[in-house]
Order: C-alpha cells, then structure tokens, then sequence
C-alpha cells in the first residue's frame, strides 16, 4: 500500500464478545482450516494403530506358518524317505526284494514324487489363477458340493425349458447393473486364469484349471502312500530270510523305517489339509479378519489373496517370510502393479484402511514415505476414462487423507506435476456452456449420465485445500496454470442457485469449498501472499460472484462469511481494494448486511464479518470513503454504536472515514460528531479493543467540533475532560508496553491528548499535574515496531503509519512545555 498516505488510520478489528469467536486481521493468516480438512494426527496415535493393524494381519500370517511348517516338514518326511528306498532299498536290496515290496515301494516314491511336483507347481498356477483362489485350496472340498448343485440347477433349467427366458431377462439386468470394474475384474480374471496351452484343449489346460489338478493330484497321492503303506506295515510279509544270510537279515527293518516314513509324510500332509479347511471353514478365520478390517463383502478376495501369497512366501523362501508381510505393504504392492484389477483392488484395500480411524494413521503414515505409491496415486488421478471412474476416485480420496497431515502434505506437492493432476479433476461436466459469461475452452468432458463429475470436483478442491495449509504449497497453486481460474469459477452461482429450494447440495457444497481456498490463499503471508491476492482479484469474475452470494445467500449465511472474509483478505492490496470498491454493489450489500438486525449466532458472525470488511476497504483509500459516503450510512453508523455486538466495527469504520475521505468531505461528516458522547462514556468504561477503537475515534471526531461543541459533548456525557485525561493516563500506565492485542492504543492515546492540549490551554497543566512528561519518556523508551502499522498479515506489518509515534510524543512534550503547537 502506499507508505506515505495522509493522516492517521486505525486497525480493523473485532469485537471480542464471548459468545462470538471469528478470524481477526491481527490474526496469523493462513492458519489451518478445521471442518472436513480433519485434523492432523500424532506420532503416539501412529504408534498405537499400528500394532493394531498388525494384530489384524498375524491371524492370517501365523496360520500361514503354521501350514507351512506341517508342509516343509511332510517334505522334509518324504525327501527322507525317497533318499532311504534309493539308497537302501532300492540300491542296496533290489534283488532280495520281494515283488509285492518292489512295486509298492515304487508306487509309493511315484505317488511322492507326483505330490512334491504338484505341490511347487500348484504355487505357481494358483498365482496365476488367484482371483479364482476360492475355487482351490482354501475350499478345494467344498468345490465337488458346489458343482454338483450347479450340475442338478442345470438339470433342472433343461426340464423346465418355459423359465429360460425369464432367468436370462433377469440375469441381463442384474449384468447391466454391476459397475464397470467389476465386470473388468471378472474378464482379467479369466484371462489371467484361463492362459491356454494347447489351441484344442482350451479348457482343460486353463490355469485354475491346472492348478485344479494339481492340488486333487496331491491329495490322490498321500491318500495312496498312506494306504500303501499302513497295507505293508500291517501285513508285515516281507519273503522269507534264509538264516545265516547277513545280506537280507537287515531286510525286515530297513522296509519298516520306510513305510514308517512314507505313512507319517502322508498323514501330516492330509492333517495339514484338514487343518487347512478346519480353519477356513469351520473357523472362517478369514472371514473374521475380513470383518475385523472392515473391508466388506468385496475385501473376501483380497483377503484370500493375502493369505495365499503369505502361505507361498513361507513354502517356497523362509518359513517367516510371510510373517513380514502386512496388509497395508501388500495393497501398496497391488497398487503399484501393472494389472488394472490388482490396481483397484489394492485402491480398495488402501481407502478402507486410510479411512478407518483405527488404521488411518499407521496407513497414511506408511504410504507418506513410500514415494512410488504415492506417484501412482497422483498418476491415477489423470485416468479420465469413464471406465476407471473407480480407481480415480478412490485414488483422490486417498490423497485427500494422505494431504491432511503436513509432512505427507510436501511429499503430494513435491510430486512433478502433482498440482496439475490435481487440477484435472476441477472439471465441468456437460455440452460446452458459458459460465460467468466465459467460454470454458479446457478439456470438455462429456456427461454420460454415470460419471460423477461432482465427486471429483469436491475431492479436487478438498486436495488442495488440505494441501493450501502450508505456506509454500500455496504459492505451487498460485503458479499452476489455470487452476485459480477453475478454482474461481467454481464460486459461481446466482440468484437461481442460491434460492431455489431443490437446490442439490453437492452444488453448495462445491462452492462452500472453493470459497473455503480461495480464502486460505487470499489470507497466505509474505510476499506468496501478496502475489495471490493479486492473481484473485485479477480474475474478473471474483468479486462479481462473490457479491452474488451476498446478494442472494441470506440461506446460506456460512458461504456469505467465506465471501467476506475473502473480500477482507483482499482489500489487503490497494489495486484489489480499488476493484472490490469500484464493483458495482459490493458496499451496498455489506452495510446491508452488517445493519441487519434480531439474528442468530450464525447471522451475528456474518455481520461481524461483514464490519471487518468495510473497515478494511476505507482504510487508506479516498476513494471507498468517497463511495461510503455516497451511500448516506454516517447516521446508520452512529447509530450502531449502541449495538454492543458490532460497536467496535462501526467505531472503525468512522475512524477510517474521518481520517481518509479528506478536507472536502467535512461537511458530510460533520454527523459523526453525535456519536462523542457515546464514544467519551466508552473510553471510562471499556477496556481492549473496544477501548482502544473508541480512544481512536474519539481522536478524529474532535477535529470536526469547536470548542463549544466538544464540552456540550462532555456535558452529554457526564463526564469532565480531567477526568478524561486521568482516564488517558491510566491507560498509557497500564499499556507501558506494546501489546499484540492493542497494538495502537498508545498512539490513540497521544492523539486524543494532543487534541485535548491544542483545544484548551488548562488541560495542559492537567497532564503536568498527572505526570505526562514522565510517560511520555516511557514511551520514546519502549516503541516498536509493531505500533507503527495499520493491519498485519500474521507477522507481517501491512500499510505503515505515516505520522510515527515519536513525532507524536515529540509534539506532546512540546505541548506540556508551553511551546508552539505543531500540526500533526
């Protein structure tokens, strides 16, 4: 603003009345938002989720080792036994061998060597076919029972020929009801199981298929070693040994410790597989951790899959491999995958943890420092075809958890292109319109009646209001190109919207929100903030739609204080202070509002607000206060100083009028002077800021009265000027230092005193006798910076003062000695 404005300005404040609490300009700008941004959580929450999230997982990775210390240890069994029969038996006593021996013993090790065989292939198959994992292994049993229904449902469909049509009729509408992803999972499904071998043996040679016949095979095989075997041990008849014959007298018990080891292999493999489907399906251990998860019905799949692969981790490596394994890490690896439907389902997994309060913050802490994840999540959020409408989706409302905690927030923006896919999101939806009278000539997408348009939009804003807490990501969204734009127009309304009772909410809701960021950027800080405000009020359709809200949004009283709060942000900057005066209505409609009377909570914050504002854009421009003026308000504004609610705004705004609106405008303000008395009482009575506000007016008003008029005023009042100057004393004794919260009172205070002096030559000798030069060298002693300015943007000083406080004390010492006066 400009340094060297004439005259002395006061600050805009509030009242601070306890039953109403809002934003102030002292305030630090740009502070974090509450509501639906949620709160930022603490490392001593991340550590208590997470050894709840890894209570979840051990239900399933510790039965997952626990299968595969029976399996490594059935193996271990039979890899023992083969080496016995080849090296004993076989090698060493292949002739004495009876034939029933040989040939058993031959099937046997057959029968184990099949089920070895098909048990590392069946890991292989079964990863191919895990989206049909239900179909095998984990309820390989059930799968004959199921079959056989399905066999007689068919038999039944043939005698009964007349249903056909209807079932058909029926199963075509349930199919077009599925959504889009679910179809695609069950076509990736079958491609990915049904990898065909042979061109004329399709069915057979399918991946599920396979794996099919290689876990029966395992179960034809132990069955037959353990039958095979307990056979030889009972009956015991290995041929007769001649006596005397050391080479065959070793014969008897070399055959036992065989079928001893070739009947415990196979009874622990099928104890294993009982074990298995005692768990699964009596126990329905994954069911359990699927509710305790809170994944729902579609989770069955995923939760299936993370115990497969634990299972084949603790089989095939390190029987604790599996026990590493997480939900969280293994949905990060799903996502990361080139597989659409591993993509959605770990996207699935992912939300449901990032959006349950009892995970979120070890979720969103692990995907915070896992930079790929969170690339691929950005990434997704550029998938506009209609048929990943799920995955986008899911992926922004990730982000948007990701982005409410501030550390995650930088990694989001640090991102390359981060903030443009973002604003691919903010998109209109429909035929090519104009809105705001402008043509919106970006990427058009058309509505197909599913898409919804309106979801993205609101994650797209939430993102980056979440994101616009920090400091530096807000000068990241000032930079995008087109994105304040998109953001602006989603402000847009109009009396249509705004009054019309069907009104759909997800509408306001957008316009809450964009208004919700362009407050926190119009309030940013230092120099980024300067450069926002001024990208927004460059925009033409800013203001304009933010006086439409006004205007028309007395039922939406939350979007009008939003509005005006921006309007304060804004008025700021002097270009932006000009435009926001010279918009047609603007002022009109915030005295209309801030003289609103008999309203309730919501409606008194709004007025507050809306006395803010005003205050804010006559401060150090002759123009507004020409514009104020106009508006014939003076006698509202006196009038309002008896409203305790909204006293201290209308006080400020007197002050900024009187102060700024120049010699010309004497006249027109010559009404101020009916608030003195009003203004004398609250000067003894108050204290703070409303203290502060009245000594400030009481300053200006006093130069539009004569002498005459001023002790009328305080013979209205009932009150002396000595007792006004003891008054003023105390206050600079209690004020000996700057206070952030009554940053200028002290100046107030030497202005009105000064006056006093210049106006009578006994008050003079009234500040000799109260001690004045002595405060007067207290104050020289201890002034700072932070009386020297009007408004300040967090700790940033904004529109400095252009008389400063050591030309006033100056002016009064001179004053107290007798000396000529001097003209502030």
């Amino acid at each position: 603003m400009d340094q060297g404005a004439k005259g002395k300005g006061s600050v805009c404040l509030q009242i601070d009345e306890p039953s109403i609490s809002s934003a102030t300009i002292l305030q630090t700008q740009g502070s974090i938002e509450t509501g639906d941004c949620g709160t930022s959580s603490t490392n001593s929450e991340s550590s208590l989720s997470r050894p709840l999230v890894h209570a979840l997982h051990k239900k399933i990775t510790h039965f997952a080792l626990r299968l595969a210390v029976l399996e490594k240890t059935a193996t271990g069994l039979g890899t023992l036994g083969f080496i016995w029969a080849t090296v004993v038996l076989l090698g060493g006593f292949a002739l004495p061998l009876d034939k029933i021996d040989f040939w058993v013993i031959s099937i046997i090790l057959i029968s184990e060597g099949t089920r070895i065989f098909s048990r590392s292939h069946e890991l292989e198959w079964q990863h191919q076919a895990t989206w049909s994992i239900t179909d095998v292994g984990i309820n390989g049993f059930r799968s004959i029972r199921s079959k056989s229904h399905h066999i007689i449902k068919t038999v039944k469909g043939i005698l009964r020929p007349i249903d056909v049509v209807p079932k058909q009729n029926r199963l075509s509408k349930e199919l077009s009801q599925r959504t889009y992803m679910e179809r695609k999972m069950e076509t990736e499904t079958r491609a990915n199981s049904g990898v065909p071998l042979l061109p004329h043996a399709k069915w057979f040679f399918e991946a599920r298929n396979i794996s099919k016949l290689f876990y029966w095979l395992q179960l034809v095989s132990a069955t037959t070693c353990a039958v095979l075997s307990l056979m030889q041990l009972i009956r015991h008849n290995y041929g007769q040994v001649p006596e005397g014959d050391t080479y065959k007298r070793n014969l008897g018990s070399a055959l036992n410790i065989f079928y001893a080891l070739a009947l415990a292999e196979a009874m622990l493999f099928l104890f294993e597989k009982g074990y298995w489907e005692y768990k699964v399906t009596l126990c329905k251990v994954l069911d359990e951790v699927n509710e305790d998860c809170e994944l729902g019905p579609a989770g069955m799949v995923s939760i299936k899959r993370f115990f497969y692969d634990a299972y084949s981790r603790c089989v095939n490596g390190s029987i604790f491999d599996g026990l590493k394994m997480d939900m969280v890490s293994y949905s990060m690896d799903l996502l990361v995958s080139q597989s659409e439907v591993e993509q959605l389902n770990g996207c699935r997994i992912l939300h449901k943890f990032a959006t349950n309060l009892r995970f979120s913050d070890y979720t969103l802490q692990k995907l915070g420092i896992t930079s790929t994840v969170v690339e691929r999540l950005v990434e997704m959020l550029n998938w506009k075809d209609p048929e990943q409408e799920e995955i986008r989706q899911l992926a922004a409302e990730i982000l948007s958890k990701l982005a409410g905690k501030k550390q995650n927030s930088l990694r989001v923006s640090g991102i390359p292109g981060a903030m443009e896919s973002i604003s691919s999101l903010l998109l209109k939806h429909g035929t090519p319109h104009i809105a705001n009278n402008e043509l919106i000539d970006e990427e058009i997408v058309h509505d197909d009646g599913n898409y919804r348009f309106w979801t993205f939009n609101h994650l797209g804003l939430l993102i980056l209001k979440k994101l616009a807490r920090d400091h530096d990501n807000c000068g990241k969204i000032g930079n995008t190109r087109g994105l304040m734009r998109k953001i602006i127009d989603f402000t847009h309304t109009g009396k249509r919207l705004l009054k019309e009772e069907t009104v759909i909410p997800s509408q306001i809701l957008t316009v809450k929100r964009s208004l919700q960021l362009l407050k926190m950027l119009a309030s940013t800080t230092g120099s980024t903030g300067k450069q926002l405000r001024k990208q927004i009020s460059e925009v033409v359709f800013t203001i304009s739609n933010i006086r439409d809200i006004l205007r028309y949004g007395e039922n939406y009283v939350g979007l009008q204080q939003l509005g005006i709060h921006i309007l304060t942000s804004l008025a700021m900057e002097e270009d932006a202070k000009e435009r926001i005066g010279g918009t047609g209505g603007v002022l009109k409609v915030l005295f209309n509002i801030f003289f609103q009377q008999g309203l309730d909570e919501n409606q008194k914050r709004v007025r507050i607000a809306a006395g803010e504002a005003l205050a804010m854009l006559a401060l150090e421009s002759k123009s507004n206060c020409r514009r104020i003026m106009k508006l014939k308000v003076i006698e509202s504004l006196v009038d309002t100083m008896e409203v305790p609610l909204v006293r201290i705004n209308a006080a400020t705004i007197l002050t900024n009028l009187c102060t700024y609106s120049g010699d010309d405008s004497f006249m027109e303000l010559r009404g101020v002077t009916a608030a003195a008395p009003t203004v004398i009482r609250a000067i003894m009575s108050e204290e703070n800021k409303l203290q502060e506000a009245m000594v400030g007016l009481a300053a200006q008003i006093f130069k539009f009265m004569t002498a005459k008029e001023s002790s009328a005023a305080f013979h209205s009042a009932g009150i002396q000027e000595a007792e006004l100057a003891t008054a003023l004393m105390e206050i600079l004794k209690k004020y000996r230092h700057p206070s952030i919260k009554t940053p200028r009172i002290r100046r107030f205070v030497l202005e009105l005193a000064i006056w006093m002096m210049m106006d009578k030559e006994t008050n003079i000798q009234v500040f000799k006798d109260l001690g004045m030069k002595k405060e007067l060298e207290w104050v020289t002693e201890t002034t700072s910076e932070l009386e020297s300015f009007n408004v300040f943007s967090g700790t940033i000083g904004l529109s400095r003062h252009s008389t400063t406080i050591h030309l006033l004390v100056e002016t009064a010492t001179n004053l107290l000695e007798d000396e000529q006066f001097m003209e502030i």
